[in-house]
């Protein structure tokens, strides 16, 4: 009963040292969200106002440009996935990639080839398990991305969607990423980024049909398009990894305080279980000494006789 008590023991220690893990990376987690939700709401006003001068620039020519005019049949195209570097985030990393497949299925259903470009370690380690293809992937960042992260990530983008696609270019851009909504509400969503739609940025920019203004171009519309192509892109995948960081940290924060509360409620079991092993060992060692006394009594009074 004395071994049973041990293992109980240790086992009490190993939890309240995995707890102890489990709620400072809760705290640590807690404590980036504000500082990511900040930036997330600071990336907001340009990246509205950026998809607003595209639109009103569209409206206001008739130029055929990659950033506002849709293929009449088009053949390919790119997949931007925004995932984890780190684990102990729950499901984050994994719904970001389902959302991802479940898009990839879409695309192949319309007869289109795609092309997948990931951030983060857990969306690499994923299609090299299953050795698939990736066009280009970047690591080192997720939890605090810079704009120079989103300039790099979105170089290869933007030149692949200004090449042609019997020249390995493609006709689509889009992206999928974790939506922040708030610290219990973390949403996977994709957005086609190219071709932009320009009811739909309306409706996101809280347009609801306003009248925008008309502009002389000066050289061209054209020329203002490919100004504001790389810059649009580049804005896009700045607040989407945004918000995938705080959406990371939100998670693990989330994923960490079950750990801690499940760990807690296994300290208490365990504790029982000891007491009760405890308990049955004392309760032995009286009805062992109570015996052995009960005998040597009952061996006195023989010899007595």
């Amino acid at each position: 009963m004395g071994a049973q008590l041990r293992v109980y023991k240790r086992r009490i220690q190993a939890v309240t040292a995995t707890k102890k893990i489990t709620k400072a990376m809760e705290m640590i987690a807690a404590s980036r969200i504000v500082k990511a939700q900040r930036r997330v709401a600071a990336s907001m006003p340009y990246a509205t106002e950026l998809t607003r001068a595209v639109t009103a620039v569209a409206t206001g020519s008739t130029t055929q440009h990659p950033l506002t005019t849709e293929v009449e049949a088009p053949t390919r195209a790119a997949v931007l996935l925004v995932t984890s570097d780190r684990g102990l985030a729950g499901g984050y990393s994994s719904n970001a990639i389902k959302a991802a497949e479940r898009l990839r299925e879409r695309l192949s259903g319309e007869g289109k080839e795609v092309d997948t470009y990931i951030v983060g370690r857990k969306g690499v380690a994923y299609y090299g398990f299953r050795e698939r293809k990736v066009a280009e992937a970047w690591t080192g960042f997720t939890d605090s991305p810079t704009y120079a992260d989103a300039k790099m990530v979105a170089a290869p983008l933007i030149e692949a969607i200004q090449t042609e696609t019997a020249e390995g270019g493609v006709d689509e851009l889009h992206i999928v990423f974790t939506e922040f909504v708030s610290m219990m509400t973390q949403n996977p969503v994709d957005n086609r980024m190219l071709p932009l739609s320009l009811d739909k940025a309306q409706e996101e920019d809280g347009g609801k049909g306003e009248i925008l203004p008309l502009f002389d171009f000066e050289p061209s519309a054209e020329d203002v398009l490919d100004a504001l192509l790389p810059r649009y892109v580049e804005s896009r995948i700045y607040n989407a990894l945004l918000q995938a960081a705080a959406s990371e940290h939100a998670a693990r924060r989330r994923a960490m305080k079950s750990a801690t509360d499940n760990a807690g409620d296994l300290i208490k079991s365990l504790s029982r279980l000891a007491n009760a092993a405890r308990q049955a060992e004392i309760t032995q060692e009286i009805s062992e000494i109570v015996g052995g006394a009960s005998a040597l009594a009952d061996a006195t009074a023989g010899s007595d006789k």
